[in-house]
């Protein structure tokens, strides 16, 4: 049998105590992965389900975001943006799918706009 140093438990509570204070010297700092002037992905995909229901209530009302991910200045437009999918449920394999465009500071709309083409698809 092997013999265990009963020491361990003074470094375990060590280790506990110095996790403990940085938990709360840390609190309230800001996030560092997250740029200051953004909008968060998951409120820029609530906002594109906002945009797709303030269109059309009842054509756009069982749409749900499928995927976010953000786009810089050059990737496509001259601004940066949140690019939102919303697809309809169930699930319509992205044939009836919308894209909202929108800005990363402050979350206003700039495109709407079908998958396959521009304007929204019908």
């Amino acid at each position: 049998m092997i013999r265990r140093p009963g020491h361990f438990w003074l470094l375990y509570l060590a280790w506990a105590i110095v996790c403990a204070s940085l938990f709360f010297a840390l609190r309230g700092r800001e996030d560092p992965s997250r740029p200051t002037g953004r909008i968060l992905s998951i409120e820029a995909g609530a906002r594109a389900s906002a945009v797709l229901r303030e269109i059309d209530r009842e054509r756009y009302g069982a749409y749900s975001v499928v995927h976010v991910a953000g786009a810089r200045r050059g990737e496509g437009a001259a601004e940066d943006r949140w690019v939102v999918l919303l697809d309809r449920q169930p699930r319509t394999r992205l044939r009836e799918a919308v894209v909202v465009e929108l800005a990363t500071e402050d979350g206003r709309t700039l495109r709407v706009r079908g998958v396959g083409g521009s304007g929204i698809a019908d």
